[in-house]
C-alpha cells in the first residue's frame, strides 16, 4: 500500500497469536508494520516476524519488483520487527544493515549474522536515498537499549519503532484517515501500560529529544501509521509516561471462597457512595493483566485486597503488585483490604509492595480474620468513601 510518494506499507497481521511477547492478552490480534522506500535507493524499514515471510516478501516484490534492497534500516531488535533479517540476506544478498552500536551486537547474538559491510550510525546521522534522507536518533530503552527512531527530512515522516504503537491489527486500510481509529486508542493506552510503562523515563526523554522535529506522520511497527491524528498519539504518550489520570477508582481483588470478593463489592460501594462515577472492579483471577494495568494507569484512586495464602498474599494478588512495583505507576491513592484464617499477611504484603509503588496510602486497611462479617462490610465501605473522597478533591484521608 502506498503511504506518501515513495514511502509505501509493507507490514502484515497477525490473527493467530494469542497472547503478545507471551503475555498480553490480543483480541483484536496485532500488526507488524513494515516500510519500503522505493527511492534511487531502496530502504526497508524494520521487518516483521519471521513466520509471515512468505506473504511479505510478496508485497515487497509488488512494490519494486526485481529492484534489490539497498539498506535495511533496523530500529528495534525485538524478535517480531527483527526476525525477518537473515531472509531478507539471502533474497537480498547485497543489502546493508543500517543501525546503530547495540543493533548489530544483537543481530550477532540473536542470528549470527555478520557486519563487515554494514552501517553503523550514531545520534544525528543521516542516509541520503535520493529524494529522500534518512536521520537517526538514538531512543535507548524505548524500550530495548538499541531502540532508535528514522526520520525522514524529505517528507517529515518519524518511522518510530514501537514508539506510538499499539495493539489491534490493521483491518484493510493502514492510514488513520481511512479507518474508525477509536478502537485503537484504548488498545495504545493497554500497549502502553503492558510493555512501556516500567520506561516512562526514556518515554520522556525521547519525547523531549523528538520536540523539536517537523512530523507529519508517524509509521510505527505497530497499528495504524498516523496522519491527522499524529498529535493525538504524541499527547497520548505524553500524558501515560508522565502518569496523568483522571479522577476513577479500580477495585482489583483475588477471592478463594467469596469472603474478600464480597469486601471489594463494599469498596466498590463505599467509592459510588463519595459520588466516584468511574469504578471498574477486576478480579484477578479471571480479568487478562493488560486490561487491569490500562485502568490503573488510566484512573487515580487504587483498592487491592486478597487473602492470606501459604503464609503469603493470594497469587494472582501478588502477581498485579509485582506487575505494579516494576512499573512507574505515579500519582495515585491507594486503598488496602485482606482476610485471614490464622496468620495474617495479606495486608502485611501489600502495604510492604507500596514502599516501591509509592502511591498515597487512603485511609485504614481493612483486615478481617475468617468470614467477611456485617461488621467487616461497613469498615469496607467505609475505606472505598475515603478513596473515592480522595480521587475526587486529591486529598489523601
Amino acid at each position: 500500500m502506498n503511504i506518501k510518494g515513495k514511502v509505501h506499507y509493507v507490514g502484515v497481521n497477525d490473527r493467530v497469536k494469542h497472547r503478545f511477547e507471551g503475555l498480553w492478552f490480543l483480541p483484536m490480534g496485532v500488526s507488524y508494520n513494515s516500510y519500503l522506500i522505493d527511492d534511487e535507493k531502496v530502504a526497508l524499514v524494520d521487518t516483521v516476524d519471521v513466520a509471515f515471510f512468505a506473504e511479505y516478501l510478496e508485497k515487497i516484490r509488488e512494490v519494486i519488483g526485481d529492484r534489490p534492497i539497498d539498506y535495511l534500516v533496523i530500529n528495534h531488535m525485538e524478535p517480531d520487527h527483527s526476525g525477518s533479517i537473515s531472509l531478507i540476506r539471502k533474497y537480498y544478498p547485497g543489502v546493508r544493515l543500517v543501525g546503530n552500536r547495540k543493533t548489530f551486537e544483537m543481530v550477532q547474538g540473536f542470528y549470527g549474522e555478520p557486519t563487515g559491510d554494514d552501517i553503523m550510525v550514531a545520534e544525528g546521522d543521516e542516509l541520503p536515498l535520493g529524494h529522500h534522507r534518512l536521520r537517526f536518533h538514538l531512543a535507548p530503552m524505548l524500550h530495548w537499549p538499541e531502540t532508535m527512531v528514522s526520520y525522514d527530512q524529505t517528507d517529515k515522516i518519524l518511522f518510530s519503532g514501537d514508539a506510538f504503537g499499539c495493539f489491534g491489527a490493521l483491518n484493510g486500510a493502514v492510514l488513520d484517515t481511512q479507518m474508525n481509529t477509536e478502537p485503537y486508542w484504548p488498545e495504545m493506552e493497554r500497549y502502553f501500560a503492558s510493555i512501556l510503562g516500567k520506561f516512562c523515563a526514556p518515554v520522556r526523554t525521547a519525547l523531549q529529544k523528538l520536540g523539536g522535529l517537523d512530523i507529519a506522520m508517524i509509521c510505527s511497527t505497530h497499528g495504524p501509521v498516523w496522519t491527522e491524528q499524529t498529535p493525538r498519539a504524541i499527547e497520548t504518550y505524553r500524558r501515560l509516561s508522565h502518569g496523568e489520570n483522571r479522577p476513577g477508582v479500580v477495585v482489583c481483588y483475588g477471592s478463594m471462597y467469596g469472603n474478600t470478593q464480597r469486601a471489594a463489592e463494599a469498596v466498590a460501594e463505599g467509592a459510588a457512595r463519595a459520588g466516584v462515577n468511574d469504578i471498574i472492579v477486576h478480579n484477578l483471577s479471571v480479568s487478562q493483566p493488560s486490561f487491569v494495568l490500562a485502568d490503573i494507569f488510566r484512573y487515580n484512586g487504587l483498592a487491592i485486597g486478597g487473602p492470606t495464602y501459604n503464609g503469603g498474599l493470594f497469587p494472582v494478588v501478588e502477581d498485579l503488585l509485582k506487575r505494579l512495583a516494576g512499573r512507574e505507576v505515579c500519582h495515585h491513592h491507594l486503598a488496602c483490604f485482606g482476610g485471614f484464617t490464622w496468620s495474617g499477611q495479606a495486608v502485611k504484603t501489600i502495604t510492604a509492595y507500596n514502599e516501591k509503588m509509592k502511591m498515597t496510602p487512603v485511609g485504614c486497611p481493612v483486615e478481617w480474620k475468617q468470614g467477611t462479617g456485617a461488621g467487616t462490610l461497613a469498615q469496607a465501605r467505609k475505606l472505598g468513601e475515603a478513596l473515592g473522597r480522595a480521587v475526587l478533591d486529591g486529598t489523601a484521608c
